[in-house]
């Protein structure tokens, strides 16, 4: 179910760059090779695919490029424990934090690395890695008060603050299912355990319903009149749509309000310093790498 017609995060994303700064692509290959190179991975008209046969054709098309990505990992691990730079597990915390938000949640999140063969445990080392990158390459990053101001004047409408609805909800098939439900909330009964025992939302049901912030636009119109038009603490009608019928209880509203350089000061300087770290990635890797000495075996392998 997609109740979000678009997505709700800002149109300037402030999130870590991890993966595609170093090793996105490669990293569910490390599952994708476990066990047996004779395990079948495919057929056609009863002839075999193996692993090793998927394996010898990825190491032909993109060995060389995993090994880069490799090799520049080993040259951040040994240049930040030459500078005794070390990742406190609450910085991973906050960073994955944000790749929750960025993707709707937790669970959202989960199911797209999932979908990529990519395990919480590589997100991580992924997210340490960048971190990493960060603290090697701050000192030659510098965001100065003139660019975030243009940034700012610049891209104002993106730092205004649209009116925004905090809701849970609960899902059901019929209206009959969402008036009884409504009648067991009118005795008291808690919307959030309501909606993990009757919800049909697996997105959020677990969560009690939780849909936390969202602004005009975001959600299918039906619900999207019916969430902005309740005050905070209220509980809606039944509300139909496509996806069947919705109780909703509003918990939370903010007022639209403009723009505030002061307020975005922070997130802009994050975007920019992030940028920057794009495009000063490549060149400092080229510096360090001279500083040792670097054997590729990888042509000489069978």
């Amino acid at each position: 179910m997609k109740l979000r017609t678009r997505s709700t995060t800002q149109k300037v994303v402030i999130v870590l760059i991890v993966i595609s700064l170093v090793s996105g692509a490669f990293l569910g290959f490390r599952q994708l090779f476990a066990g047996s190179r004779s395990t079948v991975v495919a057929s056609v008209n009863g002839e075999k695919i193996t692993k090793d046969e998927l394996y010898q054709l990825l190491l032909a098309q993109a060995g060389q490029q995993g090994l880069n990505v490799l090799i520049a990992q080993k040259i951040i691990d040994l240049e930040a424990k030459k500078q005794k730079i070390t990742i406190a597990e609450a910085e991973i915390e906050e960073a994955l934090a944000k790749y929750y938000d960025y993707y709707g949640g937790e669970e959202a999140f989960t199911q797209i690395m999932a979908m990529q063969g990519t395990s919480l445990a590589e997100v991580k080392k992924n997210i340490t890695n960048t971190l990493k990158i960060k603290k090697l390459l701050e000192p030659r990053i510098k965001v100065t008060e003139e660019e975030m101001k243009a940034f700012f004047e610049e891209n104002k409408e993106d730092f205004a603050q649209e009116e925004q609805v905090k809701a849970r909800h609960i899902l059901v098939a019929t209206e009959k299912e969402a008036k009884e439900i409504k009648d067991k909330l009118a005795k008291g009964e808690d919307f959030a355990a309501l909606a993990k025992e009757y919800s049909l939302d697996e997105s959020t049901k677990d969560n009690g319903g939780e849909l936390g912030f969202f602004n005009r636009g975001d959600m299918t119109p039906e619900f999207e009149k019916a969430a902005f038009a309740l005050p905070a603490g209220e509980i809606s009608a039944p509300v139909k749509t496509e996806y069947g019928y919705h109780l909703i209880k509003v918990e939370e509203k903010k007022a639209a309000a403009a723009a505030n350089y002061e307020k975005s000061k922070a997130e802009i300087k994050e975007y920019l310093f992030n940028k920057k770290l794009q495009e000063e990635y490549n060149p400092w890797l080229q510096e360090v790498s001279e500083k040792y000495e670097i054997k590729n075996f990888l042509t000489n392998a069978s």
